[in-house]
């Protein structure tokens, strides 16, 4: 039987989402409390993967298991299982030729950061502290070029060995919030530290560090050593995976509703 898994995580403590050898990840924690609970080994398959520090308010992962119970059990022996900073929301049996990352269709980011003189040590590693003075109207007009369709390799790192880096970005929202701003992306999907190299340009721009009609240039030279900084990922949230298109085309229209309201 596969299930399908909703979790959410403080990324914090963590060295990412994918298992490896030598440092803490979610991964590992959460195949280890399936095994105790097999007594053999349980590969997971998650939805996408989290880098060092980034958290999850929406993850998902599926996996295989001969153990057949009801979604609410599941739920309560996972979590009886795992450490405090990771939370099982739900689990779903599904078909058992269904794959999470494949038949998934885009995420939905958030980077939080707080502004004011003073760092806030109760936000350690949940916001990014970011003191200087930023031109609301210029961020937003450089992320909305963002949208559309394009090739994303001056904004991924140079470390991604994926070749085809053509992406889709559907929304890309400056969100004022009571301390700061949250950046909101959603996307087909990201490459690797994506949303933070694109985070840290347009807060760059609203700083008046760079000028933000360079943009498509940038964007069409496909040359990452024109946007070296990357933002931290303390501020960095994957907020959503939408599992279907309707879930996608439902938030889409969300944010457009609420943007004609103001």
């Amino acid at each position: 039987m596969r299930y399908l898994v909703k979790v959410s995580y403080n990324g914090r403590q963590f060295h990412g989402f994918q298992s490896q050898k030598k440092e803490r990840t979610v991964q590992d924690e959460i195949e280890k409390a399936l095994k105790r609970m097999h007594k053999v080994f349980i590969r997971i398959h998650p939805a996408g993967r989290t880098d060092a520090g980034v958290h999850a308010l929406e993850q998902y992962f599926h996996f295989d298991s001969h153990i057949e119970l009801a979604g609410e059990k599941w739920k309560y022996a996972m979590n009886s299982g795992l450490p405090d900073d990771i939370l099982v929301k739900s689990v779903t049996q599904i078909e058992e030729d269904y794959h999470v990352r494949y038949h998934s269709h885009g995420k939905a980011y958030r980077y939080k950061i707080y502004q004011g003189e003073d760092r806030n040590p109760f936000m350690d590693g949940l916001k990014l502290h970011y003191p200087y003075p930023l031109d609301e109207y210029r961020m937003k007009e450089v992320m909305r070029k963002f949208t559309g369709t394009h090739d994303f390799t001056s904004f991924s790192s140079a470390k991604s060995a994926i070749e085809d880096k053509v992406r889709h970005i559907y929304q890309f929202d400056l969100i004022k919030t009571t301390d700061g701003y949250d950046f909101l992306i959603i996307g087909s999907g990201f490459l690797y530290n994506m949303v933070r190299i694109l985070v840290a340009y347009v807060l760059e721009v609203g700083q008046g560090r760079w000028n933000g009609e360079n943009t498509e240039a940038i964007i069409q030279a496909k040359d990452r050593k024109l946007v070296p900084k990357t933002a931290p990922a303390e501020g960095l949230y994957l907020e959503c995976v939408f599992l279907t298109r309707a879930a996608l085309s439902d938030r889409l229209e969300e944010i457009e509703n609420k943007d004609e309201k103001h």
